[in-house]
Formats: structure tokens, C-alpha cells, sequence
């Protein structure tokens, strides 16, 4: 065997068939990189820039392929001392702002994190949050899955 195997390796091979097999291989790579799709995926992800420093708020639309429902039970971010869920709410008439315990993802269904809605809080920001850079932000699920997140800051009002 070892003899047929030597055999083969000095067989000259076109460079023409060494080109179609690499771009084949590559291709069942790049086959396989795309059926390994996420079962949660976020898109859009962005912070409203923070130019006082303080606080900032992050928004995203996230996807639950999952066949059974979810939760995101916490956040972390580098860029805040304190990340928090949060949830805008009608009070009697008046729009109050309030921590909650949990961001339900049904099984699914995409679900929006958007100004006056569902968003997670940055509280004690390190620095100011300017227009281009990007938020770096872990979300954790109940059952402990790690969601890494890249957010783009956006000017006030730019969405």
C-alpha cells in the first residue's frame, strides 16, 4: 500500500484540475459553514450615542429559531458598569422606564428592542459613547448560552 500511495503522489496533476478541486473543497466548506446557521440570531444591533456619558441604550431585532421559547436573563457589556433589561411601559399616562427580569423569545418569532420599547440599559457608562464606534455586549439566555453582539452608535435620533 504504502508502495501504491508513493506511486500516486508522484503522478504529475494539471494545475487546471489542482484550481476545480481547491475551488470544490472550498465550496463544501463554505456549504457546510452555511447549515450551521444559529439558532438565535441578532441583526441590527445599535446603541444611541451617549455624548454626556452617563447612560446608553442598545436595540436589536432578535430571532428565536429555536422550536421551543427562550429568555435573555442578562446582559454584560465592557463599556458600562452596570447592564441592565429594560422595558418602556404606559403608567397611568405617563411613559416610565423600568428594569425587568427577563426578555421573553418565543420559539420562532423575531423580536424587536427598539426606543420606547424593550432595550437593554448601559448604566455608568466607562466613557462617552460616540457616533461610528461599536458596543461590544454579551446577552445571556436561561439556559446559559453566551450571545456575543457588536452595536454601531448612532447619532441621537438616528436609526
Amino acid at each position: 500500500m504504502h508502495v501504491v500511495a508513493s506511486r500516486l503522489s508522484s503522478v504529475p496533476v494539471p494545475a487546471a484540475f489542482r484550481l476545480v478541486l481547491s475551488l470544490l473543497l472550498a465550496f463544501t466548506g463554505l456549504v457546510a459553514i452555511r447549515a450551521e446557521t444559529p439558532d438565535i440570531v441578532v441583526s441590527e444591533a445599535w446603541a444611541r450615542m451617549a455624548p454626556n456619558g452617563r447612560n446608553g441604550a442598545v436595540f436589536m431585532t432578535i430571532e428565536n429559531r429555536r422550536p421551543a421559547d427562550t429568555a435573555i436573563v442578562s446582559a454584560a457589556s465592557p463599556a458600562a458598569r452596570v447592564v441592565e433589561l429594560h422595558e418602556m411601559a404606559m403608567q397611568g399616562d405617563v411613559m416610565r422606564m423600568r428594569k425587568i427580569e427577563k426578555i421573553a423569545l418565543p420559539a420562532r418569532q423575531p423580536v424587536k428592542l427598539q426606543p420606547g420599547g424593550l432595550h437593554v440599559m448601559l448604566i455608568g457608562l466607562v466613557k462617552p459613547l460616540e457616533a461610528g464606534e461599536h458596543v461590544a455586549l454579551t446577552l445571556t439566555l436561561e439556559d446559559g448560552t453566551d450571545i456575543r453582539v457588536s452595536a454601531t452608535v448612532r447619532a441621537m435620533g438616528g436609526h
